[in-house]
């Protein structure tokens, strides 16, 4: 065992499983005595069981660490405080929290409905807003701590999965606004967008160029988690972690911009916008293009 996260109490949501579990372990075997959440259900957020979360802990246990079970549903508020107050009711402190869980449940945007949409932004959205929110109000007081959402590279939209996509750019918002709104506390705030073979990956109609494992992320996690980044000033930050690469996405900002004295007219902006002003290439967009032409050709999608 390491010592990366020696005396550190760390939740981690979706640790049933796939990454989540990798990254429980991984904060295990660094030292850190870990929450183990998951409400145990399928991809699609159906028949929900505790085994899975308790299975995690015998793992942990068995290699010689400390952990504790929680199957609670953080896409509820209460359910997200639980994990924090099993935190502090079993070893009196949270030191870090991350939130992984998630499901899909696939339909191009004008056919999906209601039923489609709402679990799946419950789940990772305000399931990282509700873990966030009762971990923050601790962290505040112990003036330290770090808040670690999952995103996904979808962020830039996805074809078939409106819903998760809008759901992982709220998420990098959400990240980005605690760290502005905690870093007066010590409190950092972080996202990862991971590439990484899971269940929830295992259904992607392509090959993917960049792809690694659960624990290639969950190495980047616990460096996230360590007082290391913390003293470096790492927050507000999202990170790519597919196998051998490690990328930091942009922050957003304005690109070019055009002013009209007077104000603007519609016949102003058709004179101005596509000369002066433009667009900004969106890359999934021209991806898209290229695996179009690939396919009349005859040949396999291939997702760089």
């Amino acid at each position: 065992m390491g010592n990366f996260l020696a005396g550190k109490v760390v939740a981690v949501t979706g640790a049933g499983r796939g990454i989540g579990r990798a990254v429980a372990l991984a904060a295990a075997a660094e030292g850190a005595k870990v929450v183990v959440n998951d409400y145990g259900v399928a991809v699609d957020g159906a028949s929900p069981t505790s085994a899975v979360a308790e299975a995690v802990v015998k793992e942990i246990e068995a290699a010689g660490g400390d952990a504790v079970a929680v199957a609670d549903d953080i896409s509820t508020m209460a359910g997200g405080q639980r994990v924090v107050d099993v935190a502090l009711s079993s070893y009196g402190r949270l030191d870090g929290v991350v939130c992984v869980a998630g499901i899909l449940r696939e339909r191009m945007l004008f056919n999906m409905t209601e039923e489609e949409w709402d679990p799946v932004v419950a789940t990772h959205l305000k399931g990282t807003f509700t873990v966030f929110r009762a971990a923050s109000a601790v962290m505040r007081r112990q003036r330290a701590g770090t808040l670690i959402g999952f995103t996904s590279g979808n962020h830039q939209g996805s074809v078939s999965q409106a819903n998760y996509s809008a759901a992982k750019g709220g998420i990098i918002s959400l990240v980005r606004s605690a760290a502005l709104g905690l870093h007066k506390y010590g409190v950092t705030a972080n996202a990862v967008a991971p590439v990484a073979r899971t269940r929830m990956s295992a259904g992607v109609p392509m090959e993917l160029a960049e792809i690694g494992e659960p624990e290639d992320v969950a190495a980047l996690v616990v460096y996230l988690l360590s007082d290391g980044a913390r003293e470096q000033g790492i927050t507000g930050q999202v990170y790519t972690v597919a196998g051998a690469k490690i990328a930091v996405w942009a922050q957003p900002r304005e690109l070019r911009a055009a002013y009209a004295s007077g104000g603007w007219t519609v016949e102003r902006i058709a004179e101005f916008l596509p000369g002066s002003v433009g667009v900004d290439p969106m890359p999934m967009l021209e991806r898209l293009r290229e695996m179009e032409r690939a396919a009349r050709g005859g040949e396999r999608p291939n997702a760089q």
